[in-house]
């Protein structure tokens, strides 16, 4: 019995060891795989990412050949660590850490150890590099900038982190991924897809022969090739006028909703975030807390509108039957209301009607067509609900749902935000009066504003703000923005208020700034500024504001320009609106004047004075903020 229960279990344990080499080698491909590990060199070929044209078909982003250093730690073998750092212009312990990171990554897989080598840093390294076992070379696409403007919009590409690998395993360590502008709205199509090549290995690890003649191989498949709204040339000119500037220039086609220009200013040459030098520039532009170059101030700032603003009270007015056209308001150098403090205004003709109150700027009048909006609801909180829903119908207080990644929403107040700050509900127009001139708790980013005047040019409607045009030469279809999107306001009420905006250019606030031959609507603006110094509220030099479309009767562009610290509208913003306008209408400049006074001047005096202690320059007159304030973080300022 002893003798069968033995025999027993020497026959089960072979049919299991005999069942388990079946299983290994028919079913399981287990070992094949490991095999496969050993003798076969899988190495991915990288598709060109997009090229990116502006709107005249101008290449403005192209593609060039660089080469990663990559390691497989399992397959290093002792080598001479001082030649190879010489060859990679590399130090011993950046070597090191580099391959300690990789060995921490994966022993089997391969991880970048020198990125984006020249042709001609790669030369040499390729007739040494059968020396080091276990490094090799890899062939990559990079980008290649042919512009040196517009770095707010094109973007950058950065190599991928742990976390967007796990979130997303078509990339490998060292892949790289756009990270801002259209270069990460349009990841996907950019990138195009990997190819993959696999090679058979010698038992010293050379590729021998393609494996399996190709069968498992793919090819790479390029990137989709873009068309941008954007005109090369307008941004170009646009860098230059805001050179030594700070702020933000947008300007759109109203019959389309494409962007013609997205400037920020302080900017950087895009070609500065590609090379073996990317990490270190980039990671400079990301600590300057100071000028904020990655900032982009026409999609990310939100700023108090100032007396652009008017215009959207003046069309709310017409529309609740508060006001009309003929109606007139006297202003004795501004307007006292409730025996609360004055709100000021500069000296000009009175009474005024709709048309010279806004070619005039007057805020006694603006303060009292506000009053009659919000005054004629059964209660304030009728009235300002009214009037924020009208508002917020031009795009302002919310994402506008352009096609970037960055943006800010602005504020636009309703009565829920102001019985927030007033629990027992006892807050009236004359409470919120600033908002009558874009003051206040009123907060709009540049596209914002650009946004809200091609409305206006449309006499009503717009269509939401976008950058890509045509993705391989085919228009875009997407109704989101080929949609017009209509305004609360009728359009009969805009053409008294357009004319009122011609007027500004003709006879108002901005009539040293015309362009011979080219009717403009337009609104100066001077913003009040504040920010928290040493912990005081410091009123620092007014900003500079200026919207303007033209032609009056048949709008190609609509424009808004901020320009911080810049003391009035018409001082910087709309001589920097109208030269823009003349570039992108006639091609040239005949104001040479306003050029060169542009080109000649210079605000960094006033952004030194927070740190240098000099005065500020107050010029507008002083604007009551009876109701909260709004605290934004700007550039580097805290404003309200």
């Amino acid at each position: 019995m002893k003798k069968l229960l033995l025999l027993f279990f020497v026959t089960l344990t072979g049919v299991i060891f005999l069942a388990r080499l079946i299983y290994l080698q028919v079913f399981s491909e287990e070992l094949k795989l490991k095999s496969e590990l050993n003798a076969v060199k899988t190495v991915f070929d990288y598709p060109e990412r997009g090229f990116i044209y502006d709107r005249n078909g101008k290449l403005m982003v192209a593609n060039q050949t660089a080469y990663d250093v990559m390691v497989v730690p399992r397959e290093v073998k002792v080598f001479d660590t001082l030649e190879l750092c010489n060859l990679l212009q590399m130090e011993k312990p950046d070597l090191i850490k580099q391959i300690e990171k990789a060995k921490n990554w994966s022993w089997r897989k391969p991880s970048v150890i020198m990125p984006q080598l020249t042709q001609m840093e790669y030369a040499p390294l390729q007739e040494k590099l059968r020396k080091f076992p276990g490094f090799y070379t890899q062939r990559r696409s990079l980008r290649k900038y042919l512009v040196d403007h517009s770095a707010n919009v094109l973007g950058y590409i950065r190599e991928v982190n742990q976390t967007e690998i796990d979130r997303d395993d078509s990339y490998e360590m060292g892949d790289l991924k756009g990270k801002s502008g259209i270069e990460a709205q349009y990841e996907k199509e950019l990138r195009g897809k990997k190819g993959v090549k696999r090679y058979l290995r010698d038992n010293f690890g050379r590729p021998i022969s393609s494996y399996e003649n190709g069968l498992y191989d793919t090819i790479p498949q390029a990137g989709v090739n873009l068309t941008i709204t954007l005109d090369s040339k307008l941004q170009e000119y646009g860098q230059q006028l805001m050179q030594n500037k700070r702020g933000g220039i947008v300007a759109i086609e109203p019959k389309t909703g494409e962007i013609l220009s997205l400037i920020s200013a302080p900017f950087y040459d895009p070609s500065i975030t590609m090379g073996r030098d990317r990490s270190k520039n980039i990671n400079a532009l990301i600590r300057d807390t100071i000028t904020r170059p990655t900032y982009d101030r026409g999609l990310q700032a939100q700023y108090a509108p100032g007396s652009p603003f008017k215009v959207l009270n003046a069309l709310i007015g017409l529309q609740e039957n508060a006001v009309k056209t003929t109606d007139r308001f006297y202003c004795a150098h501004g307007y006292a209301y409730g025996g609360r403090k004055k709100l000021g205004c500069h000296s000009h003709s009175s009474p005024l009607s709709m048309e010279r109150g806004i070619a005039e700027s007057c805020n006694a009048y603006f303060a009292q067509v506000y009053r009659r909006i919000i005054e004629g609801h059964k209660n304030s909180h009728e009235g300002m609900d009214a009037w924020s829903d009208h508002v917020k119908s031009f795009g302002l207080g919310n994402f506008l749902g352009y096609d970037l990644p960055a943006g800010r929403r602005g504020n636009v107040p309703d009565s829920e935000y102001y019985d927030k700050w007033y629990p027992d509900g006892n807050w009236y127009a004359t409470t919120t009066i600033s908002n009558s001139i874009g003051q206040g708790e009123v907060l709009a980013t540049p596209i914002q504003l650009a946004n809200m005047t091609a409305a206006i040019a449309n006499r009503g409607y717009f269509y939401t703000p976008h950058i890509v045009k045509k993705k391989d030469g085919k228009d875009i279809s997407d109704p989101k923005y080929t949609s017009k999107r209509y305004t609360t306001i009728d359009a009969e009420h805009f053409e008294p208020v357009i004319e009122g905006m011609n007027q500004v250019y003709k006879t108002g606030t901005a009539s040293t700034v015309q362009i011979p031959g080219i009717e403009i609507c337009g609104k100066t603006g001077t913003a009040e500024n504040f920010a928290k110094i040493d912990g005081v509220t410091t009123q620092l030099t007014d900003h500079s504001v200026f919207i303007a479309f033209a032609p009056k009767d048949d709008p190609q562009i609509a424009i808004a320009v901020f320009i911080e610290n810049g003391y009035w509208g018409s001082r910087y913003a709309a001589k920097i609106a109208s030269l823009m306008i003349e570039k992108h209408l006639k091609g040239e400049i005949t104001r040479t004047d306003l050029e060169s006074w542009v080109l000649n001047h210079t605000l960094e005096q006033e952004y030194e004075k927070p740190y240098s202690g000099k005065p500020f320059q107050i010029n507008g007159p002083p604007v009551p903020i009876d109701g909260p304030k709004v605290t934004i973080q700007d550039p580097s300022l805290i404003l309200f």
